[in-house]
């Protein structure tokens, strides 16, 4: 009986110890979303350029070099594709925006969601940004907004309030060019509740233009 429990016990101890040595950690995730990020740039050619770079070019980046600048303290990359016409919002100013989107994981390399293909052509995303003396803040009009109806959340990621504080939005776009236009990879951290929880980070193609 006594072999028996020995047995037993040490064939528990032997599935903790393997079970413990499979286990994900967060760190391990990190490092895979890490890994992730850095192919897709190499895959991709990325020119990867810095912030003072950045703002030394008045706040662009050149497309045909295929350049991102990299924001160090959030960890995003973006990608001015068209700045816009309009005005950027003011320290103080609330406006209604349009937001068109396509979220890509960039773990899997899968389309997540996006209403800027066939199926969801009709849908706009409306949302209200407000600027407070520089940080930007964002909340989904609920029941217009696929983001918001499928992540269940008002608030916009804040990955996603990172182009507002460079581009430029139309209320009237009478031309594509209008219409500010911007690719963003965003980490985990920065993206939504689903991503910062599995850890996994998002390549973002979004157009914005204000709303009325």
């Amino acid at each position: 009986m006594k072999k028996t429990l020995f047995a037993l016990l040490a064939l528990v101890g032997i599935m903790i110890f393997v079970s413990c040595n499979n286990s994900e950690t967060y760190a391990d995730k990190k490092k895979k979303e890490r890994s992730a990020i850095n192919q897709y740039l190499a895959d991709s050619a990325v020119n990867v350029i810095s912030e003072a770079t950045f703002f030394a070019q008045d706040s662009t980046t050149n497309v045909s070099k295929n350049e991102y600048v990299l924001f160090n303290s959030s960890g995003v990359y973006m990608q001015i594709v068209r700045k816009g016409t309009g005005s950027k919002l003011k320290s103080g100013e609330t406006s209604p925006v349009l937001m068109r989107f396509t979220e890509v994981n960039l773990m899997t390399d899968s389309v997540l969601l996006s209403n800027d293909v066939l199926k969801y052509s009709a849908i706009v995303d409306h949302l209200n940004v407000r600027n407070i003396s520089g940080s930007f803040y964002g909340q989904f009009v609920s029941g217009e907004s696929l983001f918001a109806s499928y992540y269940s959340t008002t608030s916009v990621p804040e990955g996603l309030l990172v182009p507002f504080a460079y581009v430029n939005l139309a209320r009237y776009a009478s031309a594509e060019s209008d219409i500010a236009k911007v690719k963003l990879i965003v980490p985990s951290a920065k993206g939504t509740t689903i991503a910062s929880s599995s850890v996994y980070p998002c390549l973002y193609e979004v157009t914005l233009q204000k709303g009325r």
